[in-house]
């Protein structure tokens, strides 16, 4: 079954209110183009109806800004009359929410192939699943996992109103970077169990936690799945439910890209190779590099770069993260075991071979940004396109083909590729540029066409 069509079965939820009884209310949500989760918030006495016949959703839900406005031009708003679109469980995702004061649990929903309509063509999981789907008939089976960077914040702003790193344990704001810092971690020991409870509770497969690149960053891994979109679910609900627990604890978890100027930027690193049915991977090999295979993946997602880079950076903050010398990526370039690019193909025995993106900001969609680096990767291999040779050394130093640091180069650049109208659809296509450019021309109004790049890097 395509993993479009695949919902969850009525008996998930007749399970999970009997070993739940005292659950009083369902968080109902879907991800939206900017990763955003909108929703309802139900009765225990909802859920059943909502795995029997689905839950009508606004077309509109799909078709939102950053702020939650209605975007016309997507097509979802007066021209369907606002029209009730059917969405339904995600299987797995019914699951506590031990940081909630009333006991609760969520359930992630996602539109159906027809009852969606008009709202399933904006749907970002869906565009995953095609993706997929496409690689799987040509017996590709894509393995993926998300590394997600974030900052932990007080929320309360500081004498200027900036924010300002959350305090630790012992009272103090962290002052110094102190990446890999074991100090660091231990301070703030107690998020980090509700963390690791939480997610135990809702299996998300959390591993290795570090203190990041600055005050107040942490990065935790999320094992590798043989199914991508299952890797991707759990990314999102990884967010969701990141930034609950840190509630919790009077913090503010930030997924921002760049959210200061002075300090590391936070990027979301997606760790992928391929397998073929019996799940060997196709990219295993003794030689560092990888197969021929994982090469033409490389060339893939390195000519679709540019064409694809809104759905990396999708906010005027993200390219703020493109800096020399940051452990951020600068140009289209690659190499093994190599911080200092953009795809980098780790070290580590013939088995693990695999290439880690290195370009989303953890501001990134997972689905969306999922869709287009396997997207790029099937190019790769149906073109055989060669990638070059790889870097060696300093990267930063090397760098020719520079990646775009202005959002309305990339807009441009998503709007007129051919490419993407053929792996995307031009339906999903009208609705996320009419969001994107809805939010550019925001941006631009409130900063004024004259200073726009002195906010992107003083902001």
């Amino acid at each position: 079954m395509s993993a479009i069509t695949a919902f969850a079965p009525l008996q998930e939820a007749l399970d999970f209110l009997e070993l739940n009884p005292d659950i009083e209310m369902f968080e109902l949500f879907i991800i939206d183009n900017n990763g955003v989760p909108r929703g309802k918030l139900l009765h225990r006495d909802e859920l059943l109806a909502v795995y029997e016949s689905g839950r009508p959703l606004p077309s509109t839900i799909l078709g939102l800004s950053i702020n939650g406005d209605d975007v016309e031009n997507t097509g979802l708003v007066w021209d369907v009359g606002d029209i009730d679109c059917r969405a339904y469980p995600v299987s797995g995702s019914l699951q506590r929410m031990p940081w909630r004061l009333i006991p609760t649990a969520a359930v992630q929903v996602s539109m159906h192939p027809q009852q969606g309509m008009p709202a399933t063509v904006a749907d970002p999981r869906h565009l995953l699943a095609k993706v997929i789907d496409g690689l799987k008939a040509d017996g590709y089976y894509p393995v993926m996992a998300a590394e997600l960077e974030f900052y932990l914040l007080d929320q309360q702003r500081d004498s200027h109103g900036r924010p300002q790193p959350a305090r630790d344990a012992d009272g103090q704001r962290p002052r110094a970077t102190q990446v890999y810092g074991l100090r660091e971690l231990e301070q703030i020991e107690p998020f980090l169990a509700d963390l690791y409870s939480a997610c135990k509770l809702q299996g998300i497969p959390a591993r290795t936690a570090i203190s990041e690149y600055a005050p107040g960053q942490v990065e935790i891994t999320l094992e590798h799945r043989s199914d991508a979109l299952q890797a991707m679910d759990e990314a999102v609900r990884y967010k969701r439910l990141v930034k609950g627990v840190a509630h919790k604890h009077g913090m503010v978890a930030c997924f921002m890209a760049k959210p200061f100027d002075d300090l590391a930027g936070t990027g979301m690193h997606m760790h992928v190779s391929l397998a073929d049915k019996e799940g060997n991977n196709l990219f295993a090999s003794e030689a560092p590099d990888g197969t021929p295979l994982l090469r033409q993946a490389v060339g893939g997602m390195l000519s679709t770069l540019l064409d694809s880079l809104l759905m990396f950076c999708p906010n005027a903050n993200s390219y703020r993260r493109f800096q020399s010398n940051s452990y951020a990526p600068l140009a289209a370039t690659w190499g093994v075991d190599n911080r200092t690019v953009s795809l980098r193909v780790p070290g580590g025995p013939a088995f693990s071979r695999h290439i880690e993106h290195r370009i989303c900001g953890a501001d990134a969609n997972p689905y969306l940004a999922a869709a287009a680096i396997l997207a790029g990767i099937h190019r790769g291999i149906r073109e055989q396109l060669d990638p070059g040779a790889p870097v060696e050394g300093n990267g930063y130093a090397q760098a020719t083909e520079m990646l775009p640091t202005d959002w309305l180069t990339t807009l441009r650049a998503l709007q007129g590729s051919e490419w993407a109208k053929e792996a995307f659809g031009p339906e999903f296509l009208k609705v996320y540029l009419a969001v994107k450019n809805s939010e550019y021309r925001q941006f631009m109004g409130e900063v004024g066409e004259q200073d726009w790049r002195w906010y992107l890097h003083q902001a």
